[in-house]
């Protein structure tokens, strides 16, 4: 083709709309509709569950109905003769090839880390636990195997509480004992601080066990061609996952693809190494077939990770103006059975947010990780830091009841102002930019607030037996789980990088490749919108690819809202990359030098000169090659890592208003304000729809949610009929704003916003029900605040008691 040719075909392409012309508005900022919205919402769509292979067939797992037993005999003899069933195996029989389950996160010199078998073969420690499987043609028949199997069990204590586990003598769940681990921080001089201070606030809190409940079940599919392996899962980590999966089964990496199609929620549910993923590689790699493994929702509530379940013992010493001087805080946190993937690293990851937004003198931290029976624990939406969040802002507001102050004046008289920044914290987090008196304010006038309080005086007045209570969380929150050198710091066992590449395809489209791995959050739009703004190409002349290691071989995946503030600015620099080389390119086509040009609506322009070329024309030179500079390739593809110098800190101010009914318990809410600031915004939609949810999941712990166990380890909220989930017609309409303190940390300037409002909200709708009934003597509601948890506070503190 000579170069008269390509410029022809270059016009053509130009002429049939191929090559869009952009319309002049920027993207980032604009609330788009999200790309994937279209398939995701009709279902038009790959999930792990609805993919087919051929030969493929289903495994079932037999689970232990007991928390805690010795597996004296396993026997799949008569479940083999099954019709339909291929294959029956116990956990012996994947004794030496099937690992540990790995902890990546080893967060203390005496923390212990016990074998973890994916399926158990001697010893089972919590109720679900996986100790036999079928595979069969079809999961109905796997399942109707299953009763076949014959196991016998020599029970052994279970161990449910953790003060208990930790008495000398209690049984234990491993031989090693019932202490994971132990980590202390200690900052200034906490003696000093509580030695003769005025007030001295002592409370404890328990943070109830979650289960995340995730739209989509998950789902695991493994095929072999004998050679190579590949492995679709609902995971949020397909990156981690497949290092992960080599290790512990010993297929060689390059051997290994992992696949996560599109993804159903996640919540940090997702955020796993599970048993049924190394499992289902070992069976398709022992068979030679497809092997597939859905979960039934039950399945799900026994053995998905679970969330939270801490004792947070809190002391806080103030001024007499209310003024903190030092903090305690003692937690101990339940591990469950096993150490899984970032399991201790979670109580500790809200380490450095129990001082949250304020000032203090002195801070000291200690955690105790303890084994206890029951499924173990986990990352779930906010890992760490809304737990935090919510001791210090319950404890926060009863200062202000110990002063006789308005809960906002004692946060005033604390918090870090808006001057103050960059402010390092006593914890030893530099917080890099902020405005707490502006997001409060906003939040003060929709909300309505002077007005409320007026409403509560009269009300308190009148004796009503339906008591207003008004609810306030101050938060920041670190996000952004990276810079590396600072989970190095922490042993954390991997990087906090993320990567992206741009494709410049020859007709002038983009194909965006990125190591993060969506499941809800619209990375496809997001991503989209930052690759357009960068090249000047139209928003829909950008493709997203996402979730194959084969795809986007590099990754470091999803959690901890850290994809638009390390993945998106990877994005950003190899967007900037491809526009180096273009600039390179432009400049020979227009035969002036590369400082001559200027970048302008995705097109290079010689000053003071009408000549232009589009980079979408340049795509198309490039893959020409015809008439190429010195040293240029024939692609304008680039690709980049970003490793941040400092986490993201989204903060905002939440209030909440509810109605409490003294006499029955009843709780409604009947206004909720959030205003956030997460930096600079890429799309509003997007962000509305995360705060929305992380609302929803906040406030559905504080009212609704918990997993109970009973004393031999049973859990007793397994189902959907057992375990509360809040509907739509259970929460309120929100009131959401923004204000906008743009990071410094990144050049985009965005923060982390898919966990700030599971952060915010639990704390402010607790405190709106304390609120309510504190002039009734109550001081504190335990979680999930039933109706009959809040009538047996009323009673407990009209009888004397302190509830």
């Amino acid at each position: 083709m000579t170069e008269l040719d390509a410029g022809l075909v270059g016009e053509q392409i130009a002429e049939s709309g191929q090559i869009a012309e952009p319309d002049g508005r920027g993207e980032i900022g604009r609330a788009r509709r999200r790309k994937e919205d279209a398939r995701l919402l009709t279902g038009h769509t790959r999930w792990t569950d609805n993919l087919q292979q051929p030969g493929m067939v289903h495994v079932m797992f037999l689970r232990s109905p007991m928390a805690h037993a010795r597996i004296t005999r396993v026997d799949v003899s008569a479940a083999r003769e099954l019709p339909g069933v291929l294959a029956a195996y116990s956990g012996q029989d994947f004794a030496d090839e099937q690992g540990s389950l790995p902890c990546a996160w080893p967060v203390s010199e005496d923390i212990v880390i016990p074998d973890h078998p994916p399926m158990a073969v001697s010893e089972v420690r919590y109720v679900g636990e996986a100790v036999a499987c079928v595979v069969a043609s079809d999961r109905y028949r796997a399942a109707d195997a299953l009763e076949a199997i014959e196991v016998d069990y020599e029970p052994l204590p279970a161990v449910m509480d953790m003060h208990d586990a930790l008495i000398p003598g209690s049984p234990k769940v491993h031989e090693s004992g019932n202490k994971a681990f132990s980590a202390t921080i200690t900052s200034g001089d906490v003696e000093a601080a509580f030695r003769d201070a005025p007030v001295v606030i002592d409370r404890t809190y328990i943070q109830q066990r979650l289960i995340p409940s995730a739209m989509e079940p998950r789902a695991v599919l493994a095929s072999t061609d004998g050679d190579s392996f590949t492995l679709w899962s609902s995971t949020q980590i397909p990156h981690v996952l497949r290092v992960m999966l080599a290790v512990t089964t010993g297929i060689p990496e390059h051997r290994l693809r992992v696949i996560a199609p599109d993804v159903g929620g996640g919540f940090g549910s997702k955020l796993q190494v599970t048993a049924e993923e190394v499992l289902c590689l070992l069976l398709t790699r022992r068979l030679g077939r497809p092997v597939k493994w859905s979960e039934s929702r039950t399945e799900g509530n026994l053995t998905v990770h679970h969330g939270r379940d801490q004792i947070q013992h809190i002391r806080l010493a103030a001024e007499a103006d209310g003024r903190i001087r030092g903090l305690r805080v003692e937690l101990l946190a339940d591990m469950g059975a096993y150490l899984m993937l970032v399991t201790p690293g979670v109580p500790m990851l809200g380490s450095s947010m129990f001082n949250a937004i304020y000032k203090m003198d002195a801070y000291e931290f200690a955690c105790t990780g303890v084994f206890t029976t029951k499924m173990p624990t986990d990352a779930y939406r906010g890992a760490g830091r809304p737990e935090a969040t919510y001791a210090i802002e319950r404890v926060m507001d009863e200062l202000a009841a110990e002063l006789g102050i308005d809960p906002l004046e004692a946060r005033r008289r604390n918090w870090i102002r808006h001057d103050e920044f960059p402010y390092t914290t006593i914890s030893g987090l530099t917080y890099d930019s902020g405005n707490y008196e502006a997001a409060t304010e906003r939040a003060m006038a929709l909300f309505g607030y002077d007005k409320l309080r007026a409403e509560q005086v009269d009300r308190r007045d009148r004796g009503d037996p339906v008591q207003l209570g008004i609810g306030v969380s101050t938060y920041t929150e670190m996000c952004g789980l990276a810079p590396s050198r600072m989970l190095g710091m922490a042993n954390y066992g991997a990087g906090g990088w993320e990567h992206g590449s741009v494709r410049m395809l020859p007709t002038g489209k983009v194909e965006v490749v990125t190591g993060t791995s969506p499941h809800g959050q619209g990375h496809v739009t997001s991503w989209s919108q930052i690759a357009a703004d960068a090249l000047g190409v139209p928003f829909d002349d950008i493709t997203v690819l996402h979730g194959d290691t084969a795809v986007a071989h590099k990754g470091m995946d999803t959690y901890g809202s850290r994809s638009l503030v390390i993945g998106g600015v990877a994005v950003l620099q190899a967007c900037e990359k491809v526009k180096d080389k273009a600039r390179k390119l432009a400049a020979h086509l227009l035969e002036c030098s590369p400082d001559d040009l200027e970048f302008e609506a995705g097109a290079f322009k010689v000053r003071g000169t009408g000549a232009s070329r589009t980079i979408q024309e340049l795509a198309f030179a490039a893959f020409t090659a015809h008439d190429l500079p010195e040293g240029v390739e024939a692609r304008l593809d680039a690709d980049a890592t970003y490793d941040p110098e400092n986490y993201s800190f989204p903060h905002g101010t939440h209030l909440c208003a509810v109605e409490v009914d003294t006499e029955t318990g009843m709780i409604r809410i009947r206004s909720y304000v959030a205003v956030d600031d997460v930096g600079k915004v890429v799309n509003p939609l997007i962000v509305e729809g995360q705060v929305h949810g992380g609302i929803a999941q906040g406030v559905a712990q504080a009212l609704f949610e918990e997993a109970v166990y009973d004393a031999d380890g049973n859990l007793l909220t397994a189902t959907m009929a057992d375990y509360l989930l809040p509907s739509a017609a259970d929460l309120p309409a929100f009131t959401t704003d923004r204000t906008e303190t743009p990071s410094t940390g990144n050049p985009l300037g965005v923060k982390g916003v898919g966990e700030a409002g599971t952060i915010a909200s639990t704390p402010a709708v607790v405190n709106a029900v304390v609120d309510a009934l504190r002039p009734r003597g109550v001081h504190d509601v335990q979680m999930p605040c039933t109706p009959e948890r809040v009538w047996r506070a009323v009673q407990g503190a009209r009888g004397g008691a302190r509830s």
